[in-house]
């Protein structure tokens, strides 16, 4: 599974190793330990949140020394970002996986928007991680860098359905326009249906995604937006 850099190391000359076995250990067994990390940071954000998470929970969880974790990790925002870099891999790998039996325009863009949203309708931690959604619905900034990286992995995973509007005959200002109106949809719809909202109407999120989604490749086949 691929994830986010951890850490960030500076370049260095050092000589190559001579004991690649040994190496090859410590590797692995760096990676348990990050790992561990995460696992244990996952459970304590969920059950927390984030401002009440703190590195010494995380570490105690961890069964290790705070002072250990910051030798993975600067700080909680840090592992925050691991985990949600982590699950916006899964999204992307899972889109992908999707649009390889699509071929026509119509079908990348069913097939890409249908796999974004049962990601987060099947995993409703990574719907909490991906839109910050700890507290409440106010947004939770990690550093600049992390921002930037995790914003760009997010985008990503909707590019496909914007490319197949394009090749369906929308420009680009229009297509933009409609995977924003996509995108908010189903952050809705799924917000609505973790929430138990959606019950309110006696509706559901998938007929209701479903709807929407043949909508919009109507109004992208007659080549003109809503």
């Amino acid at each position: 599974m691929s994830r986010m850099p951890l850490t960030e190391k500076k370049a260095t000359t050092s000589p190559i190793s001579t004991h690649p076995q040994r190496d090859e250990r410590r590797r692995k067994l760096a990676d348990v330990r990050q790992e561990l990390v995460l696992d244990a940071a996952r459970s304590v954000f969920f059950e927390l949140g984030m401002e009440k998470t703190s590195i010494r929970e995380i570490a105690r969880r961890a069964g290790y020394t705070p002072g250990a974790l910051y030798s993975y990790f600067p700080s909680k925002e840090h592992i925050y970002g691991a985990l949600l870099g982590e699950s916006l891999e899964r999204l992307n790998t899972q889109v992908q996986l999707a649009l390889e039996a699509a071929a026509s325009p119509a079908e990348r863009l069913r097939a890409g928007a249908s796999a974004f949203f049962d990601f987060y309708r099947v995993n409703p931690h990574d719907l909490d991680l991906g839109f910050y959604l700890f507290q409440g619905m106010a947004p939770r900034g990690l550093t600049p860098e992390l921002d930037v990286h995790l914003n760009t992995r997010l985008r990503d995973a909707l590019l496909p359905c914007q490319a197949a509007l394009q090749a369906m005959g929308l420009d680009e200002a229009r297509a933009t326009a409609e995977v924003t109106a996509l995108f908010a949809h189903i952050v809705g719809l799924l917000v609505m249906s973790h929430t138990g909202r959606i019950r309110m109407f006696g509706q559901s999120s998938q007929e209701l995604f479903g709807a929407y989604l043949a909508h919009l490749l109507k109004r992208a086949q007659g080549g003109k937006s809503a």
